[in-house]
């Protein structure tokens, strides 16, 4: 009986040391692939940054300055851009932003807006593909390989939608990587454009051709697609972060669980050596 309970116990350690391999090697790859993606962010940021503030130096330097993509809009859907993973095995990595989202799309249909999503992440396109609103696009495996090109395809079209009057905002729900150890879902209104940075009362003397509303409406595509591509890099950056520490935690549940049944196999055994003496010494002195 303790001979059979040991090979049990044996062939539950090889199994875990198995899997405890496989978890290792995940681990190894996300941190691989973060310190790339985290790179390709870093690298993002001044472009979009320069971007915004060219278009807030527009928005205030012209005399009364009107743009359709700076005011509210009642008629027409709201576009939602969800972006998750493309992968499970991330903790509760794309549960999070699915909440943010599903909140919001229940407050815009209380108030009995019409909302269209686009998704980004083959999980976001699972979750939401049986929804009751329309999906206008989906985009799965992108993260690791998304450029600007594609992030510009994606803006354009969505421009396209705002112009022929088909939506009335545009709005990103995204993770940002606050940290390798600390990943938060967030909300992020991209048309109307917010919080522009007027100055009215500073005077320019740049003048803009045909019209500074010509020019801001023009930075627009590109204004989206530096959005688009920042927030796909970073959800793909804070999706490798989530499942690095997934799988270092998996990995340290399986090495304590090897720990734990290396015990129980060490006290079988001795058990089982301790009844091999008992039976040897009750045979010999049955002998005497």
């Amino acid at each position: 009986m303790a001979a059979s309970n040991m090979k049990a116990i044996k062939r539950r350690i090889k199994s875990v040391e198995s899997t405890m391999q496989i978890t290792k090697a995940m681990e190894l790859v996300s941190s691989s692939k973060l310190r790339k993606a985290k790179e390709r962010s870093e690298q993002a940021v001044p472009f979009f940054n320069l971007l915004y503030q060219t278009m807030s130096e527009v928005a205030s330097e012209a005399v009364g300055f009107h743009s359709v993509y700076t005011e509210e809009r009642e008629e027409g859907a709201v576009l939602l851009i969800i972006m998750a993973g493309d992968r499970g095995l991330a903790g509760g990595f794309n549960l999070n932003v699915f909440r943010l989202a599903d909140q919001r799309i229940k407050e815009l249909n209380t108030r009995g807006r019409e909302v269209v999503l686009m998704t980004v992440g083959k999980k976001a396109s699972e979750h939401y593909s049986k929804t009751t609103s329309r999906v206008l696009g989906t985009f799965d495996n992108i993260g690791e390989t998304v450029t600007t090109y594609t992030a510009l395809h994606m803006a354009e079209h969505i421009v396209h939608l705002f112009q022929q009057g088909h939506l009335s905002g545009v709005e990103v729900f995204f993770t940002n990587m606050v940290s390798p150890l600390s990943q938060e879902a967030r909300q992020m209104q991209v048309i109307p454009v917010p919080n522009l940075e007027r100055n009215p009362g500073v005077q320019s003397l740049t003048n803009y051709e045909p019209s500074p509303e010509a020019v801001f409406d023009s930075l627009i595509p590109q204004y989206l697609a530096g959005i688009l591509y920042c927030t796909i890099v970073d959800t793909y950056a804070s999706e490798q972060a989530a499942r690095r520490m997934a799988m270092e935690n998996a990995t340290d549940n399986a090495q304590e669980m090897i720990d734990d049944l290396s015990l129980k196999y060490n006290r079988a055994r001795q058990a089982s050596i301790t009844q091999e003496l008992t039976e040897i010494v009750s045979g010999a002195n049955a002998q005497n």
